[in-house]
């Protein structure tokens, strides 16, 4: 009963807001922004642009076909591709290349562990166990955090964002299935279930 408004002069300002869980966000106060934008992962080429001229900023040079290639391990993310690149001008003068060359970065990302497609070493285990105890899924995703050994938002905020947009996870009604793609990337052949090809 006591409260009262107080109004405070301020000068002009723009506010920007910014959340990777729009949908825990009221629409009301969504509303209140005047202008609302969906950001998506990088393209190829824009990730592409984007490592030359971290490496210009690096003073470091990327050979244009270890850039493409580093560019697909990235995960659409430039902060990722200007860690890897961190990463691979270290590997570069380890190996005594004085510059990033396709086979600097193929032998780094073997020793990271990461992948063609940008697959870190857990990205591939939350496939793997997926397929191998849940015979493909689907799976809940408690049950599949309690597996992988990470907590549920974790799994949810870092894993599957970029599992489902590379198509190799799903996320059904009833829990995460992978998709045909996840068996052929991990050269897993995929088991038929007998119910393939019928109708009934």
């Amino acid at each position: 009963p006591s409260a009262r408004t107080i109004r405070i002069p301020i000068p002009p300002f723009t506010l920007v807001g910014a959340t990777t869980k729009a949908g825990m966000v009221s629409s009301p106060l969504i509303s209140r922004f005047g202008i609302s934008c969906r950001f998506s992962f990088y393209e190829q080429a824009d990730m592409e642009a984007i490592l030359r001229r971290s490496a210009g900023i690096l003073k470091v040079r990327l050979d244009s076909d270890a850039g493409v290639l580093l560019a697909a391990s990235a995960r659409g993310t430039p902060r990722v591709a200007n860690r890897l690149l961190r990463r691979m001008r270290d590997f570069a003068q380890v190996l005594g290349e004085g510059h990033i060359s396709r086979r600097v970065v193929e032998e780094g990302l073997q020793r990271l562990e990461i992948d063609q497609l940008g697959l870190e070493k857990y990205d591939r285990e939350i496939l793997r166990i997926i397929i191998e105890r849940y015979g493909g899924g689907p799976v809940g995703a408690e049950t599949l955090a309690i597996s992988v050994g990470e907590a549920v938002d974790t799994l949810e905020d870092y894993y599957e964002p970029y599992l489902i947009q590379a198509g190799l996870l799903q996320r059904t009604p009833r829990g995460r299935m992978v998709t045909p793609l996840a068996y052929e990337h991990l050269h897993i052949n995929r088991k038929n279930d007998g119910n393939e090809g019928l109708l009934f």
